[in-house]
C-alpha cells in the first residue's frame, strides 16, 4: 500500500514539474519574442477586402512600419458599395472610398482601390490575374491579407487570390495573414507573430474613426479594442496586433 501511494506520489510530482516547466517554456517565448514584421521590410501592401478592414486589422502595424521607414500601401479589395443600407452601390462606394482616404491621409499611406464588388466578389482566371499584376506592379516584401477561414465570403475571395498570387512569384514577398471581429468573422485564428501596437493605438483608433458608416465607434469597444487587449495580453503589453506568417515549405509544390 505505501509502495503505491509513493508511486503515485512520484507520478503526481513529475507531472507537476512537466505542468510547470511548459508554463515557463510558453512564457519564455512569449517574453522573448520580438517583432520580426518591424524594421524588416522595405515595402508593405495590406490588402482588406473592404474599407475599414486594413484599418482594424493592423492599422497599429502599419503605423510601426512607417515609423521605420517602410513604405506601406493600402490596398481595398472592394469599394464597400454593400455596406451602407438605403444607399446605392455608387453612392455607398464614394462614400466608403472617400472614408479610406480620410484614413489613410490620418496615417500617411497610400490607397488603392481594387474592382471587386462588395457581397459579390469573385474567383475565376481574370480575377487571378487582376490580384497577381497588382502585386507584380507594387513590388512588396511583405503582403497582409485576411485569414482565409473567415464568416464574409469577400474575405475568403481575398485570401486566396493573395495566396495564389504568392505561390504564382515564387513566394518573392513574405506573405502574413491578420484578423478582424475574431470570432464573429475570423476563425480559427492561432498567431503565430506579436505587435506592440502601444504606441500606436491612438492613431490607428483615430484612422478607424474616419470609416463614420461604418458605425466605429461601437465596432472599436465591442471588437477591435477587445481584440486589441486580449492580443497584448498574450504578448505581455497593452496593446498588440497579431498574425500568422505563411511558411514555405518544399510541399507546398507537389500539387504544381
Amino acid at each position: 500500500m505505501k509502495s503505491a501511494l509513493l508511486e503515485n506520489n512520484i507520478h503526481f510530482y513529475n507531472m507537476k514539474r512537466l505542468f510547470t516547466l511548459l508554463l515557463l517554456m510558453m512564457a519564455a517565448v512569449a517574453l522573448d519574442a520580438q517583432e520580426p514584421i518591424i524594421g524588416k521590410y522595405k515595402k508593405a501592401l495590406v490588402i482588406g477586402a473592404h474599407p475599414d478592414d486594413p484599418e482594424s486589422m493592423c492599422g497599429g502595424t502599419m503605423l510601426k512600419l512607417k515609423e521605420q521607414g517602410c513604405e506601406v500601401v493600402c490596398v481595398y479589395f472592394t469599394s464597400g458599395e454593400g455596406g451602407i443600407p438605403g444607399k446605392t452601390h455608387e453612392e455607398a462606394a464614394a462614400i466608403r472610398r472617400q472614408e479610406a482616404l480620410n484614413a489613410c491621409e490620418v496615417m500617411g499611406v497610400r490607397a488603392v482601390f481594387m474592382t471587386q464588388i462588395d457581397g459579390d466578389s469573385q474567383i475565376n482566371k481574370e480575377r487571378y490575374k487582376e490580384m497577381k499584376d497588382l502585386i507584380d506592379m507594387e513590388k512588396p516584401d511583405m503582403v497582409i491579407t485576411h485569414w482565409p477561414i473567415d464568416a464574409h465570403r469577400d474575405h475568403r475571395v481575398c485570401s486566396v487570390l493573395v495566396y495564389d498570387a504568392w505561390r504564382l512569384s515564387k513566394h518573392s514577398f513574405d506573405l502574413y495573414y491578420g484578423e478582424v471581429m475574431t470570432g464573429m468573422q475570423t476563425q480559427m485564428f492561432t498567431p503565430t507573430v506579436y505587435v506592440n501596437i502601444d504606441s500606436t493605438v491612438e492613431l490607428k483608433r483615430k484612422a478607424y474613426l474616419c470609416h463614420e458608416s461604418q458605425g466605429t465607434a461601437a465596432n472599436i469597444e465591442k471588437w477591435h479594442e477587445v481584440i486589441g487587449r486580449m492580443r497584448g495580453h498574450e504578448f505581455h503589453c497593452t496593446h498588440a496586433e497579431a498574425f500568422v506568417k505563411h511558411v514555405w515549405r518544399s510541399s507546398d509544390m507537389l500539387d504544381r
